[in-house]
This record gives C-alpha cells, sequence and structure tokens, in this order.
C-alpha cells in the first residue's frame, strides 16, 4: 500500500472511531435514561453547560499543576480509574445481567469484571488498541450520559462554548498544547491512536511534542520533526507521528507513523447528537434498531463528518489547528438543517420554545 492510500486508510480509522462512539451514544441513550442515570432535574436550562465548562476549567489547571509538579502518574491513576467507572456505566447496562448482592445491592458482576479488566489493560500493556477500546467505551459512556441530562439549548451552548475555548486554548494561551505535551506520554484515553502500519507500536514510539510542532523555532531546535496537531478542550488532541519517509514507488507517506486524536474531539460533538436523538419527538426517524436516529441527529453526524474531514485535511497540512470548532460548527450546521427540515421552527430547534 502506497502513502497517499495509508494515510486515507488511516484518516478512515478515525472516521471510525467517530463512528462507534456517535451510534454507541445514540444506542445508549434509552438504556441510560432507563437505568436511572439522567440526574439533571431541567434539562433545558442552558445554565447547565456553564456550570460543566466551569468544571473543565477546574480539571485543566489541576492537570496544569500535576504535570508541572511532576506527578504525571496521578494523572494517569485518575484517567484509568475514570475509566474503569464510565466503563461500569456503559457495560452495567448492555451486558447480561449476573448479579451478586453486594452491601444489600445487586451488582452486575460481569460488567464490573469487564470495567476493571479493561483498566488492568490500560495499566498493564497500553498498546494503541488496547488505548482506542478503552477510549470508545469511556466515548460511549460520556457522551450518552451528557446527551441524557443536556437538553437541545444546553448542548448547542456547550458545543459553543468549547469551541470558541478550543481555539483560545490552542491559539492564544496555548495551555492545551502544554497539557497535551504533558500526557501524551502518558498513554491512556485522553489520546487515541490510528497508526499508519500494521507494525506500528504505541508502546516503542517516539512521541511528538505538540508544543514544538507549534512553533517552529522549537520544531527546527528538534530535527525540523514533521507534524501538526489539533487539540480540544477536554483532552488534546490530534497529532501525528513518525519520521520522514517514501514508499517505494516514490510517493510519500507524509511521514508519518501514526495519527492522534482526542478523545474530545469525538465525545463532545457526539453529545449534540446524542440529545438530538434523545429529547426531539415528532420528528422523522431513520429507523435503526436500537439506535434512536432522528433525522435532525443523522445531519448532525453528517456535519460532524464534514468538520472532521477539513480537520484533518489541515492536519495533513502540517500545522496546528484546534478541533472543536470546525466539529462542533460542523455538528451544529448539520443539526440545524436536520431540524428545520423535520418540521421544527429554529425556535424549537434551538430549545427556546420553554424559555419564550
Amino acid at each position: 500500500m502506497n502513502g497517499r492510500a495509508r494515510v486515507l486508510a488511516t484518516c478512515g480509522g478515525i472516521a471510525a472511531i467517530f463512528l462507534c462512539v456517535q451510534l454507541g451514544a445514540l444506542a445508549l441513550v434509552d438504556p441510560l435514561k432507563a437505568g436511572g442515570n439522567q440526574f439533571v432535574e431541567d434539562t433545558g436550562d442552558p445554565t447547565n453547560s456553564v456550570i460543566y465548562l466551569a468544571l473543565i476549567l477546574v480539571a485543566t489547571a489541576a492537570m496544569l499543576a500535576v504535570i508541572k509538579l511532576d506527578l504525571a502518574w496521578v494523572l494517569r491513576g485518575f484517567v484509568i480509574l475514570s475509566g474503569v467507572y464510565i466503563a461500569w456505566y456503559v457495560l452495567r447496562v448492555v451486558v447480561p445481567g449476573v448479579y451478586v448482592p453486594v452491601g444489600g445491592v445487586s451488582v452486575n458482576a460481569l460488567a464490573v469484571v469487564l470495567a476493571v479488566g479493561l483498566g488492568a489493560a490500560l495499566y498493564v500493556y497500553p498498546e494503541w488498541y488496547v488505548v482506542d477500546a478503552a477510549g470508545v467505551v469511556m466515548g460511549v459512556g460520556a457522551a450518552g450520559l451528557f446527551g441524557i441530562n443536556f437538553g437541545i439549548l444546553p448542548a448547542l451552548v456547550l458545543l459553543v462554548v468549547l469551541a470558541v475555548y478550543d481555539a483560545i486554548s490552542v491559539y492564544g494561551t496555548e495551555h492545551m498544547l502544554t497539557l497535551a505535551s504533558g500526557v501524551m506520554d502518558l498513554r491512556v484515553p485522553v489520546v487515541l491512536v490510528v497508526p499508519l502500519t500494521l507494525s506500528y507500536s504505541f508502546l516503542d514510539a517516539d512521541l511528538p511534542d505538540p508544543e514544538a510542532e507549534e512553533r517552529p523555532d522549537a520544531a527546527a531546535a528538534d530535527g525540523g520533526q514533521d507534524g501538526a496537531a489539533t487539540a480540544d478542550s477536554v483532552d488534546p488532541e490530534t497529532t501525528v507521528d513518525g519520521p520522514a519517509a517514501e514508499e517505494d514507488d516514490g510517493e510519500a507517506d507524509h511521514g508519518r507513523d501514526a495519527l492522534f486524536i482526542g478523545l474530545g474531539d469525538a465525545v463532545i460533538p457526539t453529545v449534540l447528537v446524542a440529545s438530538a436523538g434523545f429529547f426531539l419527538s415528532g420528528v422523522p426517524t431513520l429507523g435503526v434498531p436500537g439506535v434512536a436516529l432522528t433525522l435532525p441527529a443523522a445531519t448532525a453526524m453528517l456535519g460532524t463528518f464534514l468538520g472532521l474531514a477539513v480537520l484533518l485535511r489541515m492536519v495533513l497540512a502540517g500545522r496546528a489547528h484546534a478541533g472543536l470548532p470546525l466539529l462542533n460548527g460542523g455538528a451544529i450546521a448539520g443539526y440545524l438543517v436536520g431540524a428545520l427540515a423535520s418540521g421544527l421552527s429554529l425556535t424549537q430547534a434551538l430549545g427556546l420554545e420553554g424559555l419564550l
């Protein structure tokens, strides 16, 4: 396979991760609701998004402090434990119930075993496919939970605010690039990996430095490594890795061994997809069994993939970019097209009907 074909196949792998997260979240919204996981009393209150953004800022500051204090093991342990917890949320509503009494409460033992096993695999052997599998499970669970707790208006506010924050944190303060540099070596599902070759090993690879890639002078000092990165407001980031290489047929493989994508890039636009599948009633559905795929949810998915295509093209051109402005922008535009095509008024599509 020549270099161009490998890059296209790898981009297809990233798209497959997005598709798994989005379809998984849509399949999970009803089981999560039935399992009593709708914690927000007023799901249409846009201040829910403001509260979540404040939590993101606190979490980002805490992670930067941990990295600065050279306590990366604390951050790695936190991410793995979070992965186990979210995986348990997902698995307990999708795997067959094998219940055992624990403290007077029946617990799905199979879900616990699988979730703990996933965490153990991340700790012991964080190869790229282990990280990706854990990331997809975490992404499905996170997007599904937010999807049933954030109505249309809070979801739209969340995507807009995080897109703006993402742009500021990458192009302005650049602290997301600092965070990316700190977490890349942890090999946890904060960053997902899609290799260009089957022989690629995430465990043995020399990982890129997003900060160096963003700054030409730093990149030159590092030997001029070819690379690019995008970062998102929840976890960094999409980037590229590997020494420059030429295929035998003379076609370059763009000098990369793998593409990296932040889990948040897949999760955040999916919140709107899941919300559109869960909260909108009386709109056309695509009739996919077991999946809450309304027309607005489907067009939001399509918009996300169009944004992803533009983002990957920009990344492959060799410069760092914020991911959420394109991804969230595509999801919002696609959602609005589908909502209006479904017969909703603009007020209804924006979730403003109850506030006016």
